[in-house]
């Protein structure tokens, strides 16, 4: 299922022409993950049987690169489903769609930001490394040079990023949007039929998975329950 996941949001990235840009936002917060996963259950993981290397209290057991490779699919599955999305979508349209359908102007703010944090945080980090190329950073290559320059512009990221959100709230609140009432907005999102349908469909597919991953837990602790009885 994870994998199947995985594979579409690919697929439907390749189409839209944002493959390139979910790979690398995808590969930035998964691969912290992988690396943690393998070192953490790859080497230590306690019900780990069939041994494969072991140097004193490390242990590589095909159970707990099992156990890791599951976990790192699970994560890369929910951040490339969540980041196709967001890379995909059109903020101002998404959230122009949720005031008009009744979520708080505040609430639409912070999920159309959260979705399109993907794409601003890239582009200041282009803006960021093409600066210091020009201030005469040299990155040198190989992965060390790449984290040593990824590292170099962590900071000023940062720092560019709270400051943005400083005088994005300035702004709100010079707009009114923590003021209630109506709002009035002028992006027209479309809504076709195909679409309507697609969206009840995953609204009901969730629902299922949802209910099918609830069922057995519920069933088990009903029989434990009879069976304590």
């Amino acid at each position: 299922m994870w994998a199947g996941a995985l594979f579409a949001a690919g697929a439907l990235s390749a189409r839209a022409g944002t493959l390139r840009r979910l790979g690398a936002a995808a590969g930035l917060v998964v691969a912290p993950f992988a690396l943690w996963a393998f070192l953490i259950h790859g080497l230590f993981f306690p019900e780990g049987a069939t041994v494969l290397a072991a140097w004193g209290p490390a242990r590589v057991t095909v159970e707990g690169l099992a156990y890791a490779g599951a976990f790192v699919l699970r994560t890369a599955a929910l951040v490339g489903t969540m980041l196709a999305f967001s890379v995909w979508a059109d903020v101002a349209v998404l959230r122009a769609a949720l005031v008009r359908r009744g979520v708080p102007a505040p609430l639409g703010y912070v999920l159309a930001s959260a979705l399109g944090l993907a794409a601003t945080v890239s582009d200041r980090m282009r803006r960021i490394r093409e600066a210091q190329e020009a201030r005469g950073l040299v990155v040198r290559p190989g992965p060390g040079g790449r984290v040593l320059a990824a590292r170099l512009q962590a900071v000023p990221l940062v720092l560019a990023l709270v400051d943005e959100a400083g005088e994005r709230a300035l702004a709100l609140d010079a707009r009114g949007q923590a003021l209630p009432g109506p709002r009035t907005a002028y992006v027209d999102e479309p809504d076709s039929a195909a679409q309507r349908v697609l969206r009840w469909a995953l609204v009901a597919a969730s629902a299922g998975l949802v209910a099918a991953a609830l069922v057995p837990g519920v069933a088990h602790a009903a029989a434990a329950t009879g069976g304590g009885g």
